[in-house]
């Protein structure tokens, strides 16, 4: 019998996600070479970053301004694919198919596709309400925060129906936001956090609604632990 491939097991949604931030990556590595775009190649990235990165005056033009121009709100769903570094993209991708393997087993690829494009909006979103600062949020770690999110709920479920301690679902967005914190207090963190814990929380709960079964389930959970 022929073993079954592992990429054939990754949704083709969270393979597409996972090709364009590497795809977009690859274009902007080989335009700062000179193999494409000449010139003006060297500087795509800083030009991408200024088109598709999201900030407080972005927020402002939809708030107060009523801008709901496609170059507005293309924004919240771009910004994840524009990465500042091959290492960032790195991470971003890795844990994108790791996750989204896991999560896609348990909702269904096109509901993990959901999860990651809804917790890439809201990080942004809140993101540019609560930050003041003119530095553009950009990379994929927000959304794959959200399929962090969806990856606690699936495993907190789990767990209830082993009978075992739920807190420990948990533990991986404990174990990061605290690495966080120890880099924030070597380096120096900016406040991309804020887009990152959103992009967590709107993953978590949505997951009650994508999940098999529905907010029903949820609710009969819910019940039982009353």
């Amino acid at each position: 019998m022929k073993p079954e491939s592992p990429i054939n097991a990754i949704s083709p949604f969270v393979i597409v996600l996972a090709a364009l931030i590497v795809g977009v990556e690859l274009v902007l590595q080989m335009a700062n070479s000179g193999l494409i775009g000449g010139p003006r190649g060297v500087g795509w990235r800083l030009m991408a970053i200024e088109d598709y990165g999201v900030t407080g005056a972005v927020m402002d033009r939809v708030f107060r301004f009523g801008d709901y121009s496609f170059d507005v709100l293309k924004r919240f769903v771009t910004y994840p694919f524009i990465n500042g570094d091959a290492t960032q993209v790195a991470f971003c991708a890795a844990l994108t198919l790791a996750l989204g393997k896991f999560t896609a087993d348990f909702y269904g690829g096109f509901k993990v596709f959901c999860i990651f494009i809804a917790s890439a909006v809201v990080g942004a979103a809140v993101y540019g309400l609560v930050v003041s600062t003119g530095y553009r949020l950009i990379g994929g770690f927000p959304p794959v925060y959200g399929l962090i999110g969806a990856y606690t709920y699936a495993l907190w479920v789990n767990l209830a129906q082993k009978g075992e301690k739920q807190l420990q679902a948990f533990r991986l967005i404990g174990f990061l936001l605290g690495l966080q914190l120890v880099y924030g207090v070597i380096f120096g963190a900016g406040y991309g956090w804020v887009a990152e814990l959103s992009g967590f929380a709107t993953g978590f709960a949505l997951s009650p609604l994508l999940a098999p079964g529905g907010w029903t389930t949820f609710l009969a959970r819910m019940r039982q632990r009353s």
